[in-house]
């Protein structure tokens, strides 16, 4: 078939169920050790490592890891709704990260210091003054279509599911500093859009079940 390849040269990388079938009982304690708490997954990982070649429990590890992948991407090749969500949310990522490097253009979003701490920091402080952005620009948004409601105008929900919250050509980068501004109290914040969002929803109803799956 023309989709073997991806599934590598035959005779190689096969599925060792013999192996997983023989460790079973290591993976399911592991399994649940980690559930519970008893061990972290970092310390796994650490005590898997060392001497990982020789580790039956690792190895068989390994192969389960090769039998969800196999699975994934038998669901992926023939789910047309599932390839549909998941270019989509790759999309978002892609978005997401575009708009956090444009926030954080300082020194070209180059981190100069060696310290993992600081660096750990400057990534944290970024991902939070994005987040803080992306909320701004969703309240304009919200702000907008609710002038739009009141003014009479009929709104398209489709038309809203293709509203990025990414927008930047509002955004000074350097800032404004009022310091008058620092006694105003916001408004408190209204979630609600009277919008049915329902025709949305049916038209993709794997998506649903998808979402409520995860």
């Amino acid at each position: 078939m023309h989709i073997d390849a991806l599934f590598g040269e035959p005779g190689k990388n096969v599925i060792d169920w013999d192996l997983i079938e023989s460790q079973f009982r290591h993976l399911m304690r592991v399994a649940i050790s980690v559930r519970e708490g008893v061990i972290s997954s970092a310390t796994l990982l650490k005590r898997l490592r060392s001497g990982s070649r020789k580790n039956a429990t690792y190895v068989a590890f390994r192969e389960v890891g090769r039998v969800i992948r196999t699975v994934q991407l038998l669901r992926y090749l023939t789910d047309a709704p599932l390839r549909r969500r998941v270019t989509a949310a790759t999309s978002k990522v892609e978005s997401f990260n575009r708009f956090s490097q444009w926030i954080g253009f300082g020194n070209q979003g180059v981190i100069a210091d060696n310290d993992p701490v600081e660096q750990e920091k400057a990534m944290k402080f970024n991902a939070l003054l994005t987040n803080a952005v992306i909320f701004h620009n969703a309240l304009d948004n919200a702000e907008i279509v609710r002038q739009l409601l009141e003014e009479g105008w009929e709104i398209d929900p489709e038309d809203l599911a293709r509203i990025s919250p990414y927008l930047t050509e509002h955004i000074n980068r350097f800032g404004e500093y009022s310091a008058h501004e620092l006694g105003i109290q916001p408004e408190a914040y209204d979630p609600r859009l009277d919008v049915d969002f329902t025709p949305l929803r049916e038209q993709d109803p794997a998506a649903t079940s998808f979402t409520a799956a995860a």
